[in-house]
């Protein structure tokens, strides 16, 4: 029975090219990148906004991992059921090189610039299946400080090909890596570890010293991962290990899986809780330096987070505008209404300004600006996972009623909005590793300030805010800069993020920011409260968000 028209209706957010319609990218790639890497990035973009890729992201979230810890006849399998679309996601993403293949390309290459567009690209059709994506790229440095083992698992991290079925290293032709480092009683705190590793020489696995483990982990990331980075305790201290999920003989290690996590987001990905029960595993770097060898992993897959928080507010701004220019209330299009204009403003500046940041940090990996790219994530970590939830919730509220339905997919964006903030180090654990730095690190201050100088002359108050850094760095080593820790890691984003919209991006992009963030009496604390921006300026920031 009809008994209304159906009017004034947004059209499905489909078929957009999600490389080519993202300026930032799209530019990053010409400043920084190779013009050979265009084609396969437009390929990507393609897909990722497809109305097919976004049934599997929707069928990957509806049709959950499934635990399967016994075969018909009783005997443990330990393994996890997907989805046919999780698959699909995944076999896309490891056939473009988001795992570990940057790390196989020369110095200087542009490799991880191409590889961070990408996973950025890919994360805005759906983030759950790029957790293992991200830690098989993370792998790689950490390896490198065993070379056997490099040697042994590298080429097969950095494959294109995809093969999930679980099987001994001689049968494998590529593989995907998983992570496990956080206890019951430790969380963030790594050195309360209790797992347990003993010497035992003549193991089912080559490339190294092996050893026996026995404990747990309250967060096993992606448990049908071929390899796991693990930390355990050794005589000598925390240790890290390669546990394999198949031992070379063909025969199951003892990973016993005992639940997965029922998470707030991103549930396409499983994340489990397991036990091991003596499983083999082969030390990575010295006995008793685990944390400081997992550390080069965990330093990517910050990255990643800063990079995956960048895509979902993209993906959060673009839709809401998306919306406001297709959506009429009160007698016009919500797009030309002056305070929905200041809020989509505001909103799209915050968006480029994190994107802009993460792709730097790519490109300072791919030109060895090691100094920079340390304190540049840990800042990025802290500011960007931080401020995405707040965007995701102001893009959501654009959209109003619409925007809480699942149909929209704003709401599984705001469930993942929260989690890069807290994975990969809490806020709290990302600030005073900024002070950290910042104190036993004089070279990556120094490159900070070289970063920040480049911006100098452009705007008063941005010399400003540079020239407070010094002071800052003062107060990194005062007895109360913990307390204070917030409040200096935001100053630093902020500022850093200023300097580069300034160097790389349009004016009026640049120029509100710099008003907006850094100005006297500035960030209101909520988005579209911006002041006077010309209607000139408003359009060129949303057409250059959503061209």
């Amino acid at each position: 029975m009809q008994t209304h028209d159906v009017v004034n209706q947004v059209p499905d957010f489909s078929g957009h090219n999600l490389f080519t319609t993202d300026a930032v990218a799209v530019e990053a790639v010409a400043r920084w990148g190779r013009a050979d890497d265009v084609a396969g990035l437009t390929e990507l973009g393609a897909l990722a906004g497809s109305s097919e890729v976004q049934g599997w992201a929707d069928d990957a979230h509806r049709d959950l991992p499934r635990l399967l810890t016994h075969d018909r006849t009783g005997r443990r399998l330990d393994e996890v059921a997907y989805t046919r679309s999780y698959h699909d996601l995944m076999r896309t993403a490891v056939g473009h090189g988001l795992t570990a293949e940057a790390w196989t390309q020369p110095a200087g290459s542009g490799a991880h610039l191409r590889r961070a567009v990408g996973f950025l690209t890919w994360s805005r059709a759906e983030a759950g299946h790029l957790c293992p994506i991200s830690m098989t790229y993370a792998a790689a440095p950490a390896l490198r400080s065993t070379p056997a083992l490099a040697e042994r698992w590298l080429p097969r991290l950095a494959s294109r090909t995809y093969a999930p079925e679980l099987a001994p290293f001689g049968e494998k032709v590529s593989a995907i890596a998983g992570m496990g480092m956080t206890e019951k009683q430790g969380g963030s705190d790594v050195r309360a570890n209790a797992t347990r590793a003993v010497a035992a020489p003549g193991g089912p696995i080559e490339g190294g010293e092996t050893y026996r483990l026995t404990g747990h982990k309250w967060f096993f990331s992606a448990p049908m991962s071929d390899i796991f980075l693990v930390l355990a305790t050794t005589d000598a201290g925390v240790t890290c290990f390669l546990v394999p999920r198949v031992l070379d003989d063909g025969s199951r290690n003892a990973l016993r899986l005992q639940r997965l996590k029922d998470k707030l987001g991103n549930r396409s990905n499983a994340s489990s809780e397991v036990e091991f029960e003596e499983a083999w595993a082969v030390r990575v770097g010295e006995d008793g330096r685990g944390i400081r060898t997992i550390l080069d992993m965990v330093s990517s897959t910050r990255l990643d987070c800063v990079l995956g928080s960048s895509a979902t507010m993209r993906q959060a701004v673009v839709r809401a505008v998306h919306h406001a220019r297709h959506r009429s209330a009160f007698g016009s299009p919500l797009v030309d209404q002056p305070l929905m204009r200041n809020v989509l403003a505001d909103l799209a500046i915050e968006a480029e300004a994190s994107e802009l940041l993460g792709l730097r940090l790519a490109h300072a990996v791919d030109s060895g600006d090691t100094e920079f790219a340390r304190l540049g994530v840990a800042l990025g970590k802290f500011w960007v996972c931080k401020r995405t939830p707040t965007v995701v919730g102001e893009a959501l509220e654009c959209l109003g009623g619409p925007g809480y339905v699942e149909e929209n997919g704003l709401a599984r964006l705001y469930r993942e909005a929260p989690l890069n903030s807290i994975w990969e180090g809490s806020g709290n654990v990302s600030a005073l590793d900024v002070l950290r730095a910042m104190t036993r690190e004089p070279a990556s201050v120094a490159a900070l300030d070289k970063e920040l100088s480049l911006a100098r002359g452009h705007d008063r108050r941005l010399d400003r805010a540079i020239d407070a850094v010094s002071e800052l760095v003062a107060a990194a080593g005062a007895q109360d800069a913990p307390w204070q820790a917030r409040r200096i890691v935001e100053h630093l984003a902020v500022t850093l993020q200023a300097a580069l919209l300034v160097q790389h991006s349009p004016a009026p992009m640049a120029d509100t920011f710099v008003a907006n963030r850094l100005g006297e009496g500035a960030c209101g604390l909520a988005f579209g409260t911006l002041e006077a921006v010309g209607e000139a300026e408003v359009t060129q920031i949303l057409d250059r968000t959503l061209a």
